[in-house]
């Protein structure tokens, strides 16, 4: 599987997590990978890219902003949004954009 997701012609939109760990981030990691595999079946979910280091980013890929919506609705991924407030994030900014053009090499 490529590290970097192929998606379909514009327009489709990305939501783009970036978040700072608190230290007690015990737990995450699998949280993380089970989100991973449920948004997989979420109707509407075209793909997703992450990179875990000092600051992480998730950007995922949407069909439109009904199908992200409907994710950010889904009851297990509103377990995982509770506990990374909670436990797991000193910070975190989400934003979702359109994308209206991509290149690929």
């Amino acid at each position: 599987m490529s590290l970097i997701v192929t998606t379909p012609a514009p327009p489709y939109y990305s939501v783009i997590f970036t978040s700072l760990l608190s230290p007690d981030d015990q737990g995450y990691g699998e949280m993380a990978d089970r989100m991973v595999q449920l948004a997989h079946q979420q109707d509407g979910f075209l793909g997703v890219e992450s990179a875990r280091g000092e600051v992480g980013i998730t950007v995922s890929y949407w069909r439109d902003l009904t199908a992200i919506k409907a994710w950010k609705a889904n009851s297990e991924h509103l377990v995982a949004q509770k506990m990374g407030r909670e436990r797991w994030y000193q910070s975190f900014t989400l934003r979702i954009a359109k994308v209206e053009r991509q290149y690929s090499m």
